[in-house]
């Protein structure tokens, strides 16, 4: 088993215990070793191979790696086909569906008799689900959506399961091919779409079959596709498809951009090169006239010959890149060297796996400026969400790592809820101590657009709300997001002064780079921030700069792009004068 298949047990076996109604400790430390494994940097079965102590990685103790060596030594873990035998086939596939927790899953199965998705189904279309207390119409209406749109999922993975996929096969590469001089993936890996067909990847290299041996020799390979001179494609036990080229030098700047650009955006630049008396394909390009074959070794110089300033790999999506590159309005887009802080982040006095201290280390570490510590506010008891009284331990736990730890500066801050009618978690006296303020819907989510929107925008009303976190609440692949009038919520953050977060972690993606593109053009600050619950975490970073990328923002459009000293002094406005004052300190 690879390790998305070992988390996806370990979640599993967490819900199937929840269900059985076993100790929350218990329940919560498969869950954590779910998250751990699955954004491990390198194969578990790899490490064990290695004889390296699985029990060294944090939330991985004795009985957790015993299961997962089983789990890679025989392909099956005994104790989760004893726990599946205690339940009905299809009970997991419910599970699988927004909105119904493993407790609401357990009452359909035993009150309804609900045990797979058609009996689901069902049970909305006969009315007998709405009928169930604490359920009701809405309920069900939300859930018979989630159904259908599960159903229209094509089988595209999220990017939060195909990135590090990726990063563990070209580490793996790297590591047995010394001979390979450059190595880039392609595609909607590097476009930084949300969800990514297949993995393609393009190399230069001194020996290209001992490269294109390695991957089809690689352990987690389930299938050789087509196994050639110069490519070779593969289908992982991962469940998707690996596509990799190698070429000589020359060719690389022409194959890398034509596996770079999305279809529309490589249709434009053919009429472009066409317009030149020019044939544009993955070789470079071709004079129609004399036929002569011009190369290129680097993207740059192929759209410089087209009369075309370098269009990012993430802007290319046919719609009016070609155009603004060919007037020379690219903008210098956001890069992840340009965030000097992170502003939503969580330790373990919360959700989060690690010691705040620990977090701390890391973001320095990892040369942020300001660190904000936002674990959940009261309302999320399922996240261990801090009361009035714990809050105020963890506020001076900040203050003292603030002291203690040279080279970073920390801030006091919360992830709060916003209540089904707008209201906050915390009072205005509790709030008026804190640093900085996250707030985030996490329930009632399939309230209708009216409703959902006169919650969001009260919330931006209150003086202490700095940011609103994960807007549209949505998973990528697994959950919709909510029914809402956007437009009128990013104006109403441009009038309120309140930011708008593009959440990092992979899963969420959320703003989307569509609607970010929109609070930028409003002007509206936007924040990039990981939402990291694990040291590792912090390292999403660049999956939220893709997503403003591809919205066409730049440094001047972050705001946690500012210095410390810029940031602080933006703080200290009245929020009705901050949108205007940022982009006066984005500017100096």
């Amino acid at each position: 088993m690879n390790n998305a298949q070992i988390a996806e047990t370990f979640e599993n076996i967490a819900g199937l215990l929840e269900m059985k109604g076993e100790k929350v400790f218990t329940i919560r430390a498969y869950q954590r070793a779910a998250r751990t494994i699955e954004r491990l940097p390198m194969e578990v079965g790899d490490m064990l191979r290695e004889e390296q102590d699985l029990r060294e990685i944090p939330g991985i103790g004795k009985a957790i790696s015993e299961k997962i060596a089983e789990m890679v030594h025989t392909d099956e873990l005994k104790y989760y086909d004893r726990l599946k035998a205690e339940f009905p086939d299809g009970i997991l596939d419910v599970m699988q569906i927004p909105g119904l927790g493993p407790k609401t899953v357990r009452r359909l199965w035993q009150e309804l008799g609900v045990t797979d998705v058609s009996g689901l189904q069902a049970a909305i279309d006969d009315g007998s689900l709405a009928t169930l207390p604490r359920l009701g119409k809405k309920t069900a209406e939300n859930i018979a959506r989630q159904i259908q749109f599960q159903r229209s999922q094509s089988k595209r993975m999220p990017i939060a399961r195909a990135q590090p996929i990726c990063d563990r096969l070209i580490a793996s590469l790297l590591d047995q091919c010394p001979g390979i001089h450059r190595l880039e993936p392609a595609g909607s890996m590097r476009r930084y779409e949300e969800t990514i067909g297949d993995i393609d990847i393009v190399c230069t290299a001194d020996d290209p079959q001992q490269v294109l041996g390695t991957l089809v020799n690689m352990p987690n390979v389930a299938d050789v596709l087509r196994h050639g001179d110069t490519k070779a494609s593969v289908y992982l036990s991962d469940g998707i498809q690996v596509d990799l080229r190698v070429v000589h030098e020359r060719h690389f700047g022409a194959l890398l951009q034509y596996f770079s650009g999305n279809l529309q955006h490589n249709i434009l630049l053919r009429d472009r090169a066409s317009s030149l008396n020019q044939s544009l394909n993955e070789y470079g390009l071709t004079d129609k006239e004399t036929g002569a074959i011009e190369e290129f070794s680097d993207e740059a110089t192929l759209y410089n010959r087209l009369g075309l300033q370098y269009i990012p790999p993430e802007l290319r999506q046919g719609v009016g890149e070609v155009k603004a590159a060919l007037e020379h309005r690219i903008p210098t887009l956001v890069n992840v060297s340009d965030i000097r802080g992170d502003l939503h982040d969580h330790s373990d006095w919360s959700d989060g796996r690690d010691p705040m201290e620990m977090m701390v280390l890391a973001a320095r570490e990892r040369g942020l400026e300001y660190f904000a510590m936002t674990d959940h506010s009261v309302g999320r008891g399922i996240a261990n969400g801090l009361s009035v009284e714990r809050l105020e331990r963890h506020k001076a736990a900040v203050r003292r790592l603030d002291q203690d730890i040279d080279g970073i500066r920390l801030l006091c801050g919360t992830e709060m809820d916003i209540r089904a009618d707008g209201t906050l978690d915390y009072e205005d006296d509790v709030l008026e101590q804190l640093d900085w303020v996250v707030a985030s819907v996490h329930s009632a989510m399939g309230q209708d657009a009216a409703t959902m929107t006169e919650r969001i925008i009260k919330a931006m009303h209150s003086p202490h709300v700095d940011v609103i976190g994960h807007l549209s609440t949505r998973l990528v692949g697994e959950r919709q997001p909510i029914e809402a009038d956007f437009e009128a919520i990013f104006r109403a953050a441009k009038e309120t002064g309140t930011a708008l977060e593009i959440n990092a972690s992979p899963e969420r993606l959320d703003l989307r780079d569509s609607h970010a593109a929109r609070a930028r053009e409003l002007g509206v600050p936007l924040v990039i921030s990981t939402d990291a619950h694990t040291t590792e975490g912090l390292n999403n970073t660049r999956f939220g700069v893709g997503v403003a990328r591809r919205a066409w923002c730049g440094p001047s459009h972050i705001l946690n792009t500012l210095t410390y000293d810029r940031f602080h002094e933006y703080l200290n406005m009245p929020k009705t004068h901050r949108t205007e004052a940022f982009a006066r300190l984005a500017r100096a």
